[in-house]
């Protein structure tokens, strides 16, 4: 993700909520709690990062917001990292949710 564009990364955390609900799927949301507020730090790094509060959504929105001038690279570092430590728990989840699925 390393090159990714503002664009890609709106997509990215738009896609969050999605992602999260497949992940979990049928599985019982209680033991995964401590993933799912994981999950939420990586979204509040990155609205603190545009300057907006909310979730996925509203990082999204301010992203698309911005003008191509008003880019800086920490701020892209930073929404990167988050996009990046976002996905890897979402990997967590679905796997603790199969964990919990097959017991």
């Amino acid at each position: 993700m390393t090159a990714s564009t503002p664009s890609d990364l709106a997509v990215t955390f738009r896609s969050l909520g999605r992602r999260q609900r497949e992940a979990i799927g049928d599985a019982d949301p209680a033991p995964l709690a401590g993933l799912v507020a994981e999950l939420d730090g990586h979204v509040a790094a990155a609205a603190a990062a545009v300057g907006t509060s909310g979730g996925a959504d509203a990082v999204a929105t301010a992203i698309e917001r911005r003008r191509h001038d008003e880019w800086d690279d920490a701020t892209l570092a930073a929404l990167r990292d988050a996009a990046l430590g976002a996905g890897a728990v979402l990997r967590r989840l679905a796997e603790a949710a199969a964990d919990d699925e097959g017991d």
